[in-house]
């Protein structure tokens, strides 16, 4: 796919040198957002890239634009599409959508059978996730692998995870699921529809998970899924 000179593809053995600067930049943007993030390095994005589980953007000159990865856990039956990330000067450019939509077609192929989910603090990420088909959930409805949650230990945030005993936390689940799912066109409306919910949910999440867990909230003030 190529779209003004930039072009979307799975990454290959020689896109590997490109690691260390979409590593830098996941970095960056966290701390640039005030979010966590779950910290990548550059050998384990290389090897990403090395599996043919990656989606890289560049230009047609070779310039870095964008990247997404995937992971599999609970032998295939979650994938998860993470670390997405754009080039600061080529954010809002509709560049991460394109990725996003790349990157959840591969996954597609290489697993078809695999509930696809993603944890993002964003709108912009939830919107872009509403027009693929993915559905906001519980967290219950995670993949339970150990391995996964323990890769959010570099994350900021991971203090209040573990104090909500991973129900909970400053990002928003969402989840695909091939066997069960309602068509992008619903989900899509569903998330404008709830826009204005999900921004007070994390305004919310923002104001009450922040003061360090003064006190005991027992699941008060969260805003469960309902059904589209």
């Amino acid at each position: 796919m190529e779209i003004n000179n930039i072009i979307i593809r799975v990454a290959t053995t020689l896109d590997t040198h490109y690691a260390k600067r979409i590593t830098d930049e996941m970095e960056a943007s966290a701390k640039a957002r005030g979010t966590g993030i779950a910290k990548r390095t550059p050998e384990y994005v290389a090897t990403k890239i090395l599996e043919d589980k990656a989606v890289i953007a560049v230009t047609n000159t070779g310039q870095w634009v964008g990247f997404c990865y995937i992971e599999a856990w609970q032998h295939g039956a979650f994938v998860a599409n993470s670390g997405l990330i754009v080039a600061p000067e080529y954010r809002k450019s509709g560049i991460a959508k394109l990725i996003k939509k790349k990157i959840f077609e591969l996954s597609r192929e290489k697993y078809p059978n695999s509930k696809i989910f993603g944890l993002t603090t964003g709108l912009a990420v939830m919107k872009i996730n509403s027009e693929l088909g993915y559905e906001p959930v519980t967290y219950s409805e995670l993949t339970n692998d150990e391995e996964f949650w323990a890769g959010c230990k570099s994350c900021v945030n991971y203090d209040i995870l573990m104090s909500k005993e991973r129900k909970n936390c400053m990002c928003t689940a969402m989840l695909f699921d091939p066997a069960d799912h309602y068509e992008p066109k619903e989900t899509k409306a569903y998330f404008e529809k709830k826009r204005k919910v999900f921004e007070r949910l994390q305004r919310l999440k923002e104001k009450n998970f922040l003061k360090r867990f003064i006190k005991k909230e027992d699941g008060k003030g969260v805003i469960k899924r309902k059904s589209l």
